[in-house]
This record gives structure tokens, C-alpha cells and sequence, in this order.
């Protein structure tokens, strides 16, 4: 089975390549939120975050973090968004961390979904102790 982004790390497919090591490759993104808006995915193919091997996690990680600042800077931009869509939402099955320039009243209004409360504390509650009990488990 193909996939996109490996056919980009492989240099098969044309992209407009800002990055690339033996850990991961950075592009534009073809439909970019703004100018300058970079996807970083790991050359070899992974779908999702949690498919990452643990050892992995933190060198792409650091090129993620090199690549924001990068993009801040490159983009005079006051700041940025970091984003990784795990399934849903997630057009290409590769991971791929997106890098976007940020400025103040640039259009992009918080996040992309509507926001929602816990029904009261005890939901709350309960939720947190299911996070845990997974981390834990």
C-alpha cells in the first residue's frame, strides 16, 4: 500500500522540503492555514503518535521543537500551533506534526471545535481517574 508522505521522505513525490535528517522530513503543506505552514513527519512510516516507538518520540520531538522555532522565526510570526491529529482528522495515515505561524487576529479563532464542560465535579473527577488508570496501566 502506498502512502503520501513516505513517497515525499523517499523524495518519490515533489514537495517543498524545509528539513530533512535520518529521523524525520519537514514540507509545506499544500493547503496551508497560513504561509509557512510545515508538516514534520518521521521518514519511516508510522500512522499515528501512539504507534511511535517510545525511543523515537523524544529525537522527533526535538526537531519539532527546532522546527517551530524555525517557523517563528522565518514567518515574523508572534508565535505558532502545534497540532497532531491521531485518526480522526488525520487526512494522510502518517503521523504528521503541523507547524503554523501565529500572529495576533489572524483570523484563526482557538481551536476547531466547540468546547464543552464536565457535568460537575465528580465527572471531572471520574474522568481524570480514567486517564490515570490508563497511564498506569
Amino acid at each position: 500500500m502506498s502512502c503520501l508522505f513516505c513517497d515525499i521522505a523517499a523524495g518519490e513525490l515533489p514537495s517543498h522540503r524545509v528539513f530533512e535528517d535520518d529521523v524525520a522530513v519537514a514540507f509545506l503543506d499544500t493547503r496551508p492555514l497560513f504561509a509557512g505552514h510545515v508538516l514534520l513527519v518521521p521518514r519511516r512510516h508510522v500512522e499515528t503518535l501512539t504507534d511511535l516507538p517510545e525511543p523515537e518520540v523524544g529525537p522527533f520531538f526535538v526537531r519539532v521543537r527546532r522546527l517551530t522555532a524555525a517557523v517563528e522565526k522565518a514567518m515574523a510570526a508572534a508565535g505558532s500551533f502545534v497540532a497532531v491529529n491521531n485518526r480522526v482528522s488525520q487526512s494522510v495515515p502518517h503521523l504528521h506534526v503541523h507547524v503554523v505561524p501565529r500572529n495576533r487576529k489572524d483570523g484563526l479563532r482557538g481551536f476547531f471545535w466547540p468546547r464543552t464542560t464536565y457535568r460537575d465535579d465528580e465527572h471531572a473527577a471520574g474522568t481524570a481517574r480514567l486517564i490515570r488508570a490508563a497511564l498506569d496501566g
